[in-house]
């Protein structure tokens, strides 16, 4: 009996999952068809990411082990004929942009355009040719939530160009396209781990990824009896660009001086904690601090990759868990209402290792819960939150997905 109501539960699941994302390509296609009056040629799907352990480590070389989810957005696109014009529509935005494929673009004023022009910008300068395109873009990955819309909008750009124009650009190339949009338009020095998991994903696997070579490998991601939930704070503290660089600076203090004094190091990774205690005093306790975490977080990740290989759950919980801790404590990028979550989840039966996820101030946990637990802890704890906070806590159930790819009618993406 328990294990038929289970698989009721992932049944009705699945196939909500299905209609919700008929119901993004049709409402983006429909979109498409009022502004630009034709049909579009292509459907794509570009997805958004969890990361399930290996925060702020992927730009200090380190392992990070994301994966592609069923959250994406739908991107409508056809060749606009002979026009040098690229248009688009954010669907959820209701706002337009177009530009000139012949001209050198700047950062606008809006913020959503950046992150495209970004990605023209760079294949610009690679020397390639692109026409114009009409193109309508609408989203099921919360925005601000941690689970990477920017770079599943930055990468799925990069993808059609690559796509309709046949670029040839690699995989790797687009990552890193997608990479440098944000450092160059939208001023976030951000690692490459958001860009390689939106191109790379694959169904039901996690990505370990070494950051400082981009070699990967694939992990089954099959934790019988368990689900990762993921609990929309649903919060966005205003410091979180300006507060992400500072932790970068705070890491390149760090490692300047780990450098200066162990130059036969070549990797950040590789520094021991007795290391880093050796500059402790020169580099202060804040840089000591972040490095810190990072030092014990590249170790949890590949301590999390053999739980994931032996399908050790209750181990991978506890790395979780821990992931947390340091974030919270030693870098210093989580908020009251993260830790809040964090700490009534964990006290929930059923509930093996929780922790935030993304980048800081605010966005989703991350939970690993029993299967058959899963209803009454979401119940409680959003129950908890809102007598809190007085916010309504939003619960995203996810499934590990394919990476960008385009979407044709006689298919099943999920």
């Amino acid at each position: 009996m328990k294990y038929t109501c289970t698989f009721n539960t992932y049944k009705i699941h699945y196939n909500t999952l299905i209609l919700i994302q008929e119901k993004l390509i049709n409402n983006t296609k429909e979109a498409f068809r009022k502004a630009f009056q034709t049909q579009p040629e292509h459907i794509f799907l570009s997805p958004g990411r969890i990361n399930i352990i290996g925060e702020h480590v992927d730009y200090s070389d380190g392992f990070v082990l994301p994966a592609a989810i069923d959250k994406y957005i739908c991107f409508a696109v056809e060749k606009a004929g002979n026009s040098d014009m690229c248009t688009f529509l954010a669907v959820d935005f209701n706002d337009t942009f177009s530009f000139n494929v012949k001209e050198k673009q700047s950062p606008v004023s809006q913020t959503w355009v950046n992150y495209l022009l970004g990605v023209f910008n760079a294949i610009q300068e690679e020397g390639k040719i692109i026409g114009g395109l009409n193109i309508a873009f609408s989203s099921t990955i919360p925005m601000g939530s941690g689970l990477s819309s920017s770079a599943a909008l930055e990468c799925g750009f990069a993808y059609i160009l690559n796509q309709i124009f046949n670029l040839g650009f690699s995989k790797k190339e687009l990552a890193l396209i997608g990479q440098k949009s944000e450092h160059t338009y939208v001023g976030v020095k951000c690692g490459i781990m958001d860009q390689f998991a939106s191109v790379f994903g694959k169904e039901e696997k996690v990505i370990m990824l070494d950051c400082h070579s981009l070699d990967h490998q694939y992990f089954n991601a099959d934790l019988k009896g368990y689900s990762l939930v993921l609990f929309d704070s649903c919060v966005k503290h205003t410091h979180l660009t300006s507060g992400y660089n500072d932790r970068r600076r705070d890491v390149d203090n760090g490692k300047n001086a780990l450098w200066k004094k162990f130059p036969e190091i070549t990797k950040f990774r590789n520094f021991s904690v007795d290391m880093l205690d050796a500059v402790r005093e020169e580099i202060g306790e804040i840089s000591y601090k972040r490095c810190l975490y990072l030092l014990k977080e590249i170790g949890r990740v590949e301590q999390a990759a053999v739980a994931l290989s032996e399908n050790n759950a209750v181990h991978l919980g506890k790395l979780l868990t821990e992931t947390h801790s340091g974030l919270s404590n030693e870098f210093e990028v989580s908020c009251n209402e993260l830790d809040f979550l964090v700490e009534q989840t964990l006290q929930e039966k059923g509930v093996i290792g929780a922790r935030m996820m993304g980048g800081g101030f605010g966005g989703c946990s991350i939970n690993l819960i029993k299967e058959d637990c899963v209803e009454n802890v979401i119940s409680r704890i959003r129950e908890k939150y809102e007598a809190e906070f007085n916010i309504q806590l939003k619960v995203y159930q996810v499934k590990i997905s394919e990476g960008i790819k385009e979407y044709t009618n006689n298919e099943c993406s999920i």
